[in-house]
């Protein structure tokens, strides 16, 4: 099998091949050191959120076909160099300890940003009391009260002024000779409400005195600046102080409406057209040295702490206070979970306890993991319940079936015909050649993965392989003898055993005898005189028949073509139990294979090996180029295979008609044509232009819209009735009585390409 492994930034993708379910994480190490050429020591593994550890196999982390396995690489650890390192701390210990012990000091150490100045006043601790003490300089003193903006949400509280400073900037160096040295005063706030914040930084710019004057309604004009109450999160609500401007102003007999732009800030962020609801609380702006009389306490209110009591002390809460009881008290005893924020009391706890822990992090029993669940780095990975009931879980083989290909699943499921679909598949021509059998499921030529027939017991066999799994079976080309399935005991989840018992004419082989033309006889079976009037069966040889028949192909599956039953009957095979034996006849146009003209036809249609699907990653990450490539193991490195001549897909005379007559997909159609030298990979051309973005299947009965896209007739009505009568692909207002009239064209000329893809629809 094969997967994908990206790195973090999606820059750089790669292909791991040859693995298997039991390859080692040490040994993709070794894989992925070789495509991206880095260490393991430095690789870091990721699968759907879980880091891979060595020492465990991918089938441990469930990775499967094509997966993508995401590569964090480390970075490099630069030699550190003692002396250097102690020199600069010993430099910074100097710096630090010389800034702001004498004017000297302070000008040596002003190299290394800003410095600085204090006055006497501002040197002295700053007191507690209402005193307000002058530092020299600046609109605000010492325990001043003020209005101080928080630099991250552009809202302003309440705060008082502990201290005051000066900057000295160091100007820079290409006009270090014509300007001289800048200075801004910093004040040193606390906001009232929040001391847990400490003491703030601010500039003078974000600093002003404290608002105290109310608007009246009649004094509110449109363009006017002016401090509101705003919630951002919810308008209703009460929240934050900002500054506004006013948009319009807005009165009734019955209400009165304000609205107005939102100013978060310096940066020019600002939020249009937001109604003010609180509007007997619309302060004035204050400007800078204005005096008045300042308020000794605070008077506004902000949003509630808590939305759910708003704040009420009589009222219990469990999200504000203890998420068990939700009583109001002893908050020393309370203790706030680190994953959840939650805070419970030590009393309220099962079992309860009876001092605070230690621990720096703390988790509440809802939060808590159980630590013996828990799987440390390089632990061995615990075992789920799942994979405790498998056999892998008691066996200790390691046989290894397929690298890991032998029952993978789907990468990708064929839509253009039904799964009952007899005949070819449109777009594989005879000489098609896989590398797995899952490739050939997913191609719809043979839909089991392991099954060797694929039919119904009341309707008949679609496709079958020849894969030299019994002994009976004789292959002589155009026509070949095949064995019925059953018979043999595969218990134990055996893949095949001997023949053990008699089969019967039932299930897969009653599929089989249906397809002859002929009345079924489940006794001494039947002929068909005119046989090729049966079923068609399509038929694919595996490189496994080798040692059997010489008509296999030397290495993986490939489409013989279409096939007829000429008659079946029961015998006695060579391990002396009953078996059903059937005589297939070719009735194909397309040559065979092995013959000359067969080779020839492949030659001319390019038809490869197609081993696995690359992605490569172009300049954008979401942007990928799927394509199948061919086996070039044979290639020297270095260079590129040389590409032959692929015939051009013919159109009949017909599908020309049909496509002319489509004028409404004219400019569709001539994309489409671009790609016929592509010979028989312009049906996936036709089949990925003609997508119905709904039910991404081709489209039936489609509707050409008046925006040219094409969707089912089935899926546009189910739109309508969802009362959306917009097209879906482009959201073109079609109108609700749209006449949904189906391209008669389109559909005769897809059913041309696709025969038999509408059945079941």
């Amino acid at each position: 099998m094969w997967i994908q492994v990206r790195t973090m930034d999606g820059r750089e993708t790669h292909q791991v091949d040859s693995l298997s379910k039991l390859t080692k994480v040490d040994d993709l190490r070794l894989k992925i050191t070789e495509l991206f050429k880095v260490e393991p020591e430095r690789q870091r593994l990721f699968y759907r959120g879980k880091q891979m550890e060595d020492g465990h196999t991918i089938f441990d982390y469930n990775v499967g076909l094509n997966d993508i396995v995401q590569l964090l690489v480390r970075q490099k650890m630069p030699a550190v160099d003692v002396i250097k390192s102690k020199d600069k701390e010993a430099e910074l210990s100097d710096s630090d300890s010389g800034c702001g012990s004498t004017q000297s000091e302070s000008d040596k150490g002003s190299t290394h940003g800003e410095v600085e100045v204090q006055t006497a006043a501002s040197t002295s601790a700053p007191t507690n009391t209402s005193e307000l003490v002058d530092a020299g300089f600046g609109f605000y003193k010492i325990n001043e009260l003020v209005d101080a903006r928080d630099l991250n949400m552009g809202a302003w509280f309440e705060a008082q002024v502990v201290n005051v400073t000066k900057t000295t900037k160091t100007p820079k160096v290409e006009a270090a000779e014509a300007q001289s040295a800048e200075e801004e005063i910093l004040y040193h706030v606390k906001y009232e409400d929040y001391p847990e914040n400490g003491v703030i930084q601010l500039l003078s710019k974000d600093v002003r005195p404290r608002a105290r004057t109310v608007y009246q309604w009649h004094q509110l004009e449109p363009g006017m600046i002016i401090m509101v109450n705003y919630n951002p999160d919810d308008p209703k609500e009460r929240g934050y102080w900002y500054d506004a401007e006013i948009q319009r102003k807005r009165e009734t007999r019955t209400m009165r409406e304000i609205y107005a732009k939102i100013i978060l800030g310096d940066a020019g962020d600002s939020l249009n057209d937001c109604r003010i609801m609180f509007l007997t609380e619309i302060y004035k702006i204050e400007e800078p040295g204005s005096l008045g009389d300042t308020p000794a306490g605070s008077e506004r209110s902000n949003g509630p702490e808590c939305k759910h009591c708003k704040d009420d002390l009589k009222k219990n809460c469990q999200w504000c206070n203890c998420h068990i009881c939700g009583i109001k008290q002893d908050p020393d005893k309370q203790l706030l979970c680190d994953e959840c924020d939650m805070a419970f009391h030590t009393y309220c706890l099962n079992p309860p306890l009876t001092t605070i822990p230690e621990d720096e992090d703390w988790y509440c029993p809802g939060c808590r993991n159980d630590a013996s669940e828990v799987v440390l780095a390089g632990e061995k990975l615990k075992e789920s319940k799942k994979k405790s009931k498998m056999a892998s879980a008691s066996s200790s083989s390691q046989r290894d079936w397929g690298k890991g290909m032998a029952c993978v699943g789907r990468t990708k499921q064929c839509t253009i015909v039904p799964s009952n679909h007899y005949g070819p598949i449109p777009g594989v021509p005879v000489g098609s050649l896989w590398k797995f059998r899952v490739q050939v499921s997913e191609s719809g030529v043979h839909r089991p993965h392991v099954a060797g027939i694929h039919g119904r017991s009341n309707d008949g066999a679609y496709s079958l392989v020849l894969a030299g799994g019994y002994e009976d079976d004789v292959d002589d080309g155009n026509e070949f003898t095949y064995t019925g399935s059953g018979g043999r005991d595969l218990s134990g989840n055996k893949r095949t055993a001997e023949q053990s018992c008699d089969q019967t004419l039932t299930h897969m082989n009653r599929a089989v005898a249906l397809n002859c033309n002929v009345p079924v006889n489940d006794k001494n079976g039947a002929e068909s005189k005119s046989w090729k009037q049966g079923k068609p069966v399509r038929v694919v040889r595996s490189c496994k028949g080798r040692k059997h028949s010489k008509y296999s192909p030397e290495e993986g599956n490939r489409y013989d073509g279409i096939y007829k039953v000429a008659k079946y009957w029961p015998a006695k095979g060579k391990s002396g139990f009953l078996v059903w034996r059937y005589l297939l006849r070719r009735d194909d146009e397309e040559p065979a294979p092995w013959t000359r003209d067969g080779k020839e036809r492949i030659k001319k249609l390019g038809l490869t090996m197609q081993v696995e699907m690359i992605i490569q990653p172009t300049l954008y990450q979401s942007d990928f180029i799927f394509s199948l490539n061919a086996d070039t193991s044979k290639t020297p490195p270095g260079k590129t295979p040389k590409k032959s001549k692929v015939e051009v897909y013919k159109l009949t005379q017909e599908q020309k008609s049909l496509i002319k007559n489509d004028k409404p997909n004219k400019k569709v159609w001539d994309e489409a044509m671009e790609s016929l030298s592509l010979g028989p990979k312009f049906l996936n051309k036709v089949e990925e232009i003609f997508l119905c973005i709904c039910c991404q299947e081709v489209v039936y009965q489609p509707v050409t819209t008046e925006c040219q896209h094409n969707v089912c007739r089935e899926c546009l009505q189910r739109s309508f009735r969802a009362d959306v009568s917009t097209c879906p692909a482009c959201r073109h207002d079609l109108g609700k009585n749209y006449p949904m009239t189906v391209n008669k064209s389109l559909q005769d000329i897809l059913h041309q390409f696709f025969p038999g893809y509408s059945s079941g629809r």
